[in-house]
C-alpha cells in the first residue's frame, strides 16, 4: 500500500472512531438527562409538592389538567435554557398567560405558608430519630440557623416593594427588592433548608412610622420558626444562629439568649471597643492587626485562632474569637459570653457561607431577578417558587444522587437534552428515540 493510501485510510479510521465516540457520548448524555429528570421528579414526590402545592394550585385555578409540568417549568426555567416566563412559554409552546395565572393563584400568605410547611416537613423527620441518640450522634446532625438578606435587582415597572438598597455583592446601592431569608444548615452542609422568607418594604414617604427593618424581621422570623418546631413536639438544644455584622445588634443578641437560651454569632466590626480580662482596652482594628499567642486545633487545619473573654460597653460580657487563615484577611467573631470552644464557634461560622451558595443559585442558575410579575402576590409566588426550586435541586443532588452529580451537572444535562427526555408527569415527550438527531 502506498504511503498516501495508508495515510488516507488511517485518517478515515480516525474520523470513524471520533464519530462513534461522539455518538456514544451523545447517547450517554441523553441517558443522564433522562435519569436527572426522573430523579428530580422523585425528589418532588418525596418532598410532597405534587400532593400539597400542586393540588392547591389546581383547585384554585379549577384546572382540568395536571399542572405539575407547568409549575416545574416556572420553578426551573434554566432547565429549558430560559430566563423569563415569556421565553419559557415560547420554548414549551404554552399559553403566554400561564405563568402569571399560576403566580396570582395564591395570596402571599399562602405562598409563605407553603414554604414554611416545606421546611418543617423536612426538618422534623430528620430530628426525631436523632433526638434519642447520644450527644456524639447529635453532633453530626447539628442544626445551624443562618440569616441573611440579598437584593434582587428589579428592572422595568417599579412595584411598592422596590426600594434603594445596599448590595454587598456589587458594593453599591441598587434599585431592587430586598429579601430576607432564614435557612437551617444540617450538619456541615448535608442539607440547606429554607424555613422562612420576608421582603423588606422601603420606608413610605410622608408622615407615619417606618416599615419593619432587618433586625425586626430577623427577630420575628426566629421566634415564629422556633415556636413552630416546638409545636411539632421537638425538644431541640439551644440554637446557634449566624449572621453578618449587620445583625450584630445588642438587643437582638440579648433576645436570642434570654428567650431561647441560644447564641447569635456575628462578625465583629473594626470600630467596636472591648476590655480584655487583663484590663487592656482594644478596638476591633487592634484585634485584626495585633500580635497574639495563636492556637491551633486538629479539627481546623491551617487555621490559627485566639479565644478571648472580654467586656463591651454595648454588649456586656462577650466571647471573642480571632481567626487567622492563610490566603484570607484576619477577622474576629463576636457573641455573648458562652462556654463553646473557639474551634466549635469557627465550625458554626463556616456554615454561614451555605446561604451565600443558595443566593448564588437563586441569582445565577435560577435567574430569580428576571421576573415579569405585576403585583405583590405574584412576586411573592415567584420568589417562593425559586426558593423551593433551589432546595429541590440541592435535595436531588445530595439525597437522590448522594453527591455523585452536582447541581451544575444536572442543570447542564437537562438544559441541553430536555427535548429527548420522556417523562409524562413533567409534560416532557422525547422528540427522538435514537442518537442520529432526527426527530420522529
Amino acid at each position: 500500500m502506498s504511503p498516501s493510501k495508508q495515510y488516507a485510510k488511517k485518517q478515515a479510521k480516525a474520523r470513524y472512531r471520533r464519530r462513534q465516540k461522539a455518538h456514544e457520548r451523545l447517547a450517554r448524555d441523553r441517558c443522564q438527562a433522562q435519569r436527572a429528570a426522573e430523579a428530580l421528579h422523585a425528589a418532588l414526590e418525596e418532598l410532597g409538592l405534587p400532593a400539597n402545592l400542586v393540588a392547591e394550585l389546581e383547585g384554585r385555578l379549577q384546572s382540568q389538567q395536571k399542572l405539575l409540568g407547568k409549575i416545574v417549568g416556572g420553578m426551573f426555567p434554566a432547565l429549558f435554557g430560559c430566563r423569563t416566563p415569556a421565553e419559557l412559554c415560547r420554548v414549551r409552546g404554552w399559553n403566554k398567560n400561564w405563568p402569571s395565572r399560576l403566580l396570582r393563584a395564591l395570596p402571599k400568605r399562602s405562598w409563605l405558608k407553603r414554604l414554611r410547611h416545606l421546611g418543617l416537613d423536612v426538618l422534623v423527620p430528620l430530628w426525631r430519630p436523632v433526638a434519642a441518640r447520644s450527644q456524639a450522634t447529635q453532633s453530626r446532625w447539628q442544626w445551624t440557623g443562618v440569616i441573611d438578606d440579598s437584593v434582587f435587582h428589579k428592572y422595568g415597572e417599579q412595584l411598592r416593594l422596590v426600594g434603594r438598597w445596599w448590595s454587598g455583592q456589587q458594593h453599591r446601592v441598587l434599585s431592587g427588592i430586598d429579601g430576607l431569608v432564614l435557612v437551617v444548615v444540617v450538619g456541615d452542609g448535608k442539607l440547606v433548608v429554607p424555613v422562612d422568607f420576608a421582603i423588606r418594604r422601603p420606608d413610605p414617604g410622608g408622615a407615619g412610622a417606618p416599615c419593619r427593618d432587618k433586625l425586626h424581621w430577623a427577630r420575628t422570623m426566629l421566634d415564629e420558626r422556633l415556636a413552630a418546631l416546638g409545636h411539632r413536639g421537638l425538644v431541640l438544644p439551644p440554637p446557634i444562629i449566624t449572621g453578618d455584622s449587620w445583625f450584630g445588634d445588642s438587643k437582638l443578641m440579648t433576645h436570642v439568649r434570654q428567650q431561647h437560651q441560644g447564641t447569635l454569632l456575628v462578625e465583629g466590626k473594626s470600630t467596636y471597643r472591648f476590655t480584655l480580662a487583663d484590663g487592656r482596652q482594644v478596638h476591633g482594628h487592634d484585634l485584626r492587626e495585633g500580635a497574639w499567642h495563636w492556637r491551633t486545633h486538629p479539627g481546623e487545619p491551617r487555621v490559627c485562632y485566639m479565644r478571648l473573654p472580654a467586656t463591651s460597653p454595648t454588649y456586656g460580657a462577650v466571647t471573642l474569637v480571632i481567626v487567622d487563615e492563610p490566603g484570607a484577611e484576619r477577622f474576629y467573631l463576636l457573641c455573648l459570653e458562652t462556654t463553646l470552644s473557639g474551634p466549635a464557634l469557627i465550625r458554626r461560622w463556616r456554615r454561614r457561607y451555605w446561604i451565600e451558595f443558595m443566593f448564588r443559585v437563586l441569582k445565577h442558575l435560577l435567574a430569580t431577578a428576571a421576573c415579569q410579575a405585576h403585583n405583590e402576590d405574584a412576586y411573592y409566588g415567584h420568589l417562593v417558587l425559586r426558593l423551593m426550586a433551589s432546595f429541590v435541586w440541592f435535595y436531588t443532588s445530595r439525597v437522590m444522587y448522594q453527591g455523585h452529580l452536582t447541581m451544575e451537572e444536572i442543570i447542564f444535562s437537562l438544559k441541553h437534552y430536555w427535548r429527548f427526555v420522556d417523562l409524562e408527569a413533567l409534560e416532557l415527550q422525547a422528540l427522538s428515540s435514537g442518537v442520529s438527531g432526527q426527530a420522529v
